[in-house]
């Protein structure tokens, strides 16, 4: 089963202040009008206010909306102690995101019931815990679990539904292609200009018919995604349910959300890109591995980009990055002001090997970044900061304090 939090920075904090419990509630920075909702409860969607609206436009359609400033830390100890509920049920139990946990119970029916009733005994242990509602899609696949619980648990009242394998022609296959996992707004639009419209359209389909007609809308490159897709639709999927794991990472990715009026010239930008490289790095290296393509992501007032570079040696070392990253920006940006800014790190290795230099020392640039990391480890991400990160549109010496980007 794939066990979701319904809205779930919104209801600890209705929890946490039982006065708001009847009350439109969204989660974001109150002080700043073009901050972002993270958050909402269900009685603000109704109302309208969606997850990224920006506050001022929450506020026009719901005006009695409360926003509470989020509280990451405490987010991350609820759902530390909802992951032990669900251990207490299975041992079985894989973290997916902050509120989304994969379950397997095929062991655990003996002791506690059929999967339905495991679901509902969650949910009630949950809900006297943490005050938390909590709904369950089940099904014999993870990746069947996931669409049983965005397309049907979290719509249904009991909050729990159960998706037979043998049944997902009538049930599953009618939906939308939108309505499929890992389907967003541009790939939607790529399948309905194909003719393809449910889900079924492309389940139906051979799977060799499909890779051509993959190949012909987005090129010789989309077997692996067409056989992805056609898989996803089929509910295939073998990969199993793995207590607490976390996988290691097929790219690393920093980003902002800029307030576009600071981040209009070179000299604004390049402190901000220089501390996106500096975190993309660190965590490479926390991550023990090494990256050899780089990509720049910008947003703009008018457009954005994306592109990226293929490095000579695979790397995580700062200034590596950041000439790749200052190179990609400087050619593709028009001059706009900035709204969004990300850095990328991608086709990994393990970092146990590496390139040596006729020129440089790596080994002792390698271990000097170590070093520098274990004292921000110990003392916190500000206690060795550039000369850069004290100029006014850096960020770094702000982010310090805060957890994913939020206070703590």
């Amino acid at each position: 089963m794939l066990v979701d939090c319904q809205s779930f920075y919104a209801s600890v904090e209705k929890a946490a202040h039982p006065e708001l419990s009847n009350k439109p509630v969204a989660v974001g920075d109150p002080a700043r009008k073009s901050g972002i909702v993270l958050a909402a409860c269900p009685l603000a969607k109704s109302f309208g206010v969606t997850t990224a609206m920006r506050n001022f436009e929450a506020l026009a359609v719901c005006p009695d909306l409360t926003i509470v400033r989020p509280r990451m830390k405490t987010y991350i100890d609820v759902s530390t102690l909802i992951t032990e509920i669900y251990e207490t049920f299975t041992d079985l139990v894989e973290p997916w995101s902050i509120d989304e946990q994969f379950i397997d119970v095929t062991g655990s029916r003996s002791l506690f019931g059929s999967p339905a009733e495991i679901a509902q005994r969650m949910q009630t242990k949950v809900m006297l815990s943490t005050g938390i509602w909590v709904r369950a899609g089940i099904s014999s696949t993870k990746i069947l679990a996931k669409m049983a619980t965005d397309n049907f648990a979290k719509k249904s009242e009991s909050g729990i539904f159960e998706l037979p394998a043998d049944q997902i022609e009538s049930i599953l296959w009618p939906l939308p292609i939108s309505n499929m996992y890992m389907v967003g707004s541009r790939m939607t639009a790529h399948f309905i200009r194909m003719g393809l419209n449910t889900i079924g359209d492309i389940a139906r389909l051979d799977l060799g018919e499909f890779k051509r007609r993959m190949r012909i809308r987005m090129g010789r490159q989309s077997d692996i995604k067409a056989e992805y897709y056609w898989q996803t639709a089929r509910g295939i999927d073998p990969s199993p349910v793995v207590a607490r794991a976390f996988s290691k990472p097929k790219s690393i990715t920093r980003g902002r959300s800029l307030q576009s009026q600071r981040y209009q010239t070179m000299e604004d930008i390049e402190p901000l890109l220089i501390e996106l490289v500096i975190e993309v790095c660190r965590t490479s290296r926390r991550n023990n591995c090494m990256g050899r393509v780089v990509t720049i992501g910008a947003g703009t007032v008018t457009r954005g980009f994306s592109r990226q570079m293929t490095i000579p040696s695979p790397t995580c070392l700062e200034h590596h990055v950041v000439s790749a990253a200052r190179e990609l920006f400087q050619k593709n940006w028009n001059g706009d002001p900035l709204t969004h800014l990300a850095v990328d790190l991608s086709q990994l290795t393990d970092d146990s090997t590496y390139q040596l230099d006729l020129f440089e020392d790596i080994e002792r640039n390698l271990r000097l970044a170590k070093a520098q990391d274990s004292i921000k480890d110990r003392f916190g991400s500000a206690s060795i900061l550039r000369a850069s990160s004290l100029l006014k549109t850096a960020q770094a010496k702000e982010r310090a304090i805060m957890i994913g980007g939020h206070y703590a």
